[in-house]
């Protein structure tokens, strides 16, 4: 009787999932509504950022991390709005920090993810191109994963001054070696878990993923990020994504 060969072991599914902190109030840019549900062209920050993860292909679920007391109001916004069909959301609720509310979205992402996107919500116009060259680096191999670009400005590292006084310049980095990190990262998810387990940061937390990741002695690579992938922080960054908008629909007809 001829003994049966094992059964060669099936490889584990896989899917890259985009986790999105919404959480925060985004006080540089005034009082009111927070800045994730600002609009932009008519239409939430907040869902042009879902919408600019979804636009991947490769990207299977979308986790949005929203107040730690507004979650059903977030996912009633979602749900309002029309996602591609290959995209799955899920809204949970946040923490204080940011830190805090990713490690809540990485805690609600299903067993088949080993891919993940930490995306802010205040860069709605990332082009889908720069999420999947992020993607791609880490299915590649890479652990973490971070868009950038080069710097237009010289940067000075400064000191503290005495009170009224200017402060002092210490030394000027070598611009060519600086680079301005945008978003999505993309992670390796054992790699990101094990980041936010095992790295204390404190005060607010880090509000720089990839940075944990560093602290962990893992490598961090960089894409090439794009300029349209720009922070909405202050009232004329909204200025400036009102017109790129306003440009893509001239041009796209959307």
């Amino acid at each position: 009787m001829s003994s049966m060969s094992p059964t060669p072991e099936r490889p584990r599914p896989s899917r890259t999932a985009a986790v999105i902190p919404a959480a925060g109030r985004g006080v540089r840019l005034g009082p009111g509504t927070p800045k994730a549900l600002r609009a932009l062209g008519g239409t939430p920050m907040l869902i042009h950022a879902v919408r600019a993860m979804a636009a991947s292909r490769a990207v299977g679920l979308v986790v949005v991390v929203a107040p730690p007391d507004g979650a059903p109001e977030v996912k009633n916004l979602v749900d309002a709005h029309v996602l591609p069909a290959h995209t799955d959301y899920l809204v949970v609720p946040g923490g204080g920090t940011r830190q805090e509310s990713v490690g809540l979205g990485l805690a609600a992402l299903p067993e088949d993810v080993s891919v993940v996107l930490v995306h802010d919500a205040a860069r709605p116009l990332v082009p889908v191109d720069t999420v999947d060259a992020v993607v791609e680096a880490v299915r590649g191999g890479a652990p973490a994963v971070v868009p950038a670009l080069p710097l237009a400005d010289t940067v000075k590292e400064v000191g503290p001054g005495g009170p009224g006084e200017p402060e002092p310049v210490l030394s000027t980095p070598e611009r060519s070696r600086l680079r301005a990190v945008q978003t999505p990262q993309g992670f390796d998810r054992d790699t990101l878990v094990r980041a936010h387990a095992e790295v204390a940061v404190d005060g607010e937390g880090a509000t720089d993923d990839a940075g944990m990741v560093e602290r962990l002695g893992a490598p961090v690579v960089v894409v090439p990020g794009h300029e349209e992938a720009f922070k909405v922080t202050r009232p004329l960054d909204l200025v400036l994504a009102e017109a790129v908008l306003a440009r893509r629909r001239a041009n796209d007809g959307f």
